[in-house]
């Protein structure tokens, strides 16, 4: 197929294929894929939870995955191996992903959002929507998506054949052109799964972590009246800020130990422009301090008070999506303030 620009003159500009490689690392790819992981599967949305994901065989998966109905998806890019090596790896992957339960795959999202406080189904049914009595059963199957300039016949055949026996097998095919001009384009059909199919250690890689400058710049005028705001508060009483690939975690130290206060996200992030208390999950006030349930019941109505929070799964959310008036965000750091004083009293687990 011969593709062409058509530039200002109403003149076609002929693309030229070209070998990937012979501009590109394998990583190019690999990122151009992460960051547009909703056009991959045949059938839907694909939430990426891991990369370069570390297998119990020392092994490596490119990218790691689950769909709308909570299964696994291994996404691995064809390199210059022959076809049985390729298959025979990518099933390698598939086995081990199978062992993994809910908790794993929470930790390799965990590290490769670098935010501890994340739960995997809350972040899975914010991602696709989902309705309030949709249920998810994670990692129940496994998928396997193949990624390659060229998928060789004997893939094709084997995907298929595999499909066939239920193991939902996707091959994707793309072709990348250029043009003397500079510009470049990128093509892609899915050459296996169009058709319906039957139906430990964890290590992950990083998306790079934000700083407060590009995170401050990310903010709509909204939440920059907000976030400077608690982010000086946090200055004046050295609460201690961790930044992730998102947004932060405002922290207070209990002698060297780091208990989450609350957590700050922009409007690109998966929980949109918002605060979350961090009561209650993994990384918080329940989870690492000496403290009363009844207690935790105590701050949360008054957070509720404040008529700034609602519930959200285990925590509580201020959503900012309207300007909050100088008394509204007084308020809300006066309760960020309440319990971190609350948290003093307390000694760590």
């Amino acid at each position: 197929m011969r593709i062409f620009n058509i530039k200002e003159d109403g003149r076609f500009e002929e693309f030229s294929q070209t070998h990937f490689h012979a501009d590109h690392e394998e990583s190019v790819l690999e990122n151009w894929l992460e960051s547009n992981s909703d056009d991959i599967l045949e059938d839907g949305k694909l939430l990426i939870i891991g990369r370069q994901v570390t297998t119990n065989l020392a092994s490596i998966i490119d990218l790691l995955g689950i769909d709308r109905e909570g299964n696994t998806v291994v996404l691995e890019l064809k390199r210059d191996r022959t076809p049985r090596d390729t298959l025979a790896q990518s099933l390698e992957y598939a086995s081990y992903v199978e062992e993994l339960n809910t908790s794993q795959l929470e930790q390799i999202l965990q590290r490769y959002v670098g935010d501890e406080a994340l739960t995997l189904a809350s972040y899975h049914r914010t991602y696709f929507d989902l309705a309030p009595d949709e249920a998810v059963s994670f990692n129940k199957e496994q998928r396997i998506v193949l990624v390659g300039q060229r998928i060789t016949g004997e893939i094709r055949q084997t995907a298929s054949f595999l499909r066939g026996k239920g193991m939902r097998v996707t091959c994707l095919e793309f072709s990348y052109f250029q043009t003397s001009g500079g510009k470049h384009l990128l093509s892609y059909d899915i050459v296996v799964g169009k058709e319906p199919a039957m139906t430990k250690q964890i290590s992950s890689g990083a998306l790079p972590v934000v700083t407060q400058e590009s995170f401050m710049e990310s903010l709509d005028k909204n939440g920059k009246d907000v976030f400077s705001q608690i982010l000086d508060l946090a200055a004046k009483k050295s609460f201690p800020i961790h930044w992730g690939t998102k947004g932060f975690s405002m922290n207070v130290d209990k002698h060297g130990a780091h208990v989450a206060l609350c957590y700050g996200y922009p409007p690109s992030a998966v929980y949109k422009q918002s605060i979350y208390t961090a009561l209650v999950g993994r990384g918080g006030f329940l989870s690492k301090l000496d403290v009363s349930e009844s207690e935790i019941n105590g701050l949360w109505q008054e957070a509720l008070a404040t008529g700034l929070f609602q519930p959200a799964g285990r925590e509580l959310k201020a959503l900012i999506n309207r300007k909050l008036s100088n008394a509204e965000i007084q308020s809300l750091a006066g309760w960020l303030l309440k319990v971190a004083a609350t948290m003093e009293r307390h000694q760590l687990k």
